[in-house]
């Protein structure tokens, strides 16, 4: 059975699952703006007119300061994540219900030190690598399903 959804109730977006050279481990970090333990892989919204693939290696360079990468795997299929109805009325003005992401694999090509928080508008505190399985465990409960998605489609990437 087959969730029907609305497009326009989801902001459009990209996430990159940056993959270390070794192709086990993908960059987490940490957010700024959480009360609690909150890591992501990088990701944004989707500017008028931008290019999905165009906006991932934007935000690479805007969340974590680099963007010295190349694509080798791209989701087949737009994934969706729903807000819990708290943070509907708080994010983007509650215009959305959540986010449509268009999701690529990425390898990492340059070393620890290119990758540099201190962005213009920072977004995280922390960030480390972390063997790909474990994404699910470090991430909030409402993007779980989201994640293991993620992780089942990027997973033959791995080594």
């Amino acid at each position: 059975m087959s969730l029907s959804r609305n497009d326009d109730d989801y902001r459009p977006g990209v996430g990159i699952v940056l993959f270390h050279q070794n192709r086990r481990d993908v960059l987490v970090a940490k957010r700024l703006d959480m009360r609690y333990d909150a890591w992501q892989m990088p990701q944004g919204g989707i500017d008028p007119g931008e290019d999905p693939l165009e906006t991932a290696f934007r935000e690479l360079e805007e969340e974590v300061g680099t963007a010295n990468a190349s694509v080798i795997g791209e989701s087949a299929d737009w994934l969706y994540y729903d807000l819990p109805e708290g943070l509907q009325k708080q994010m983007w003005k509650g215009r959305y219900k959540g986010q449509r992401q268009k999701w690529f694999a990425m390898e990492f090509h340059g070393e620890d030190g290119e990758i540099n928080l201190e962005t213009e508008i920072p977004e995280f505190m922390d960030w480390k690598w972390t063997p790909l399985p474990t994404i699910v465990d470090l991430i909030v409960d409402f993007k779980v399903p989201l994640y293991q998605q993620i992780l089942d489609e990027f997973a033959p990437l791995s080594k």
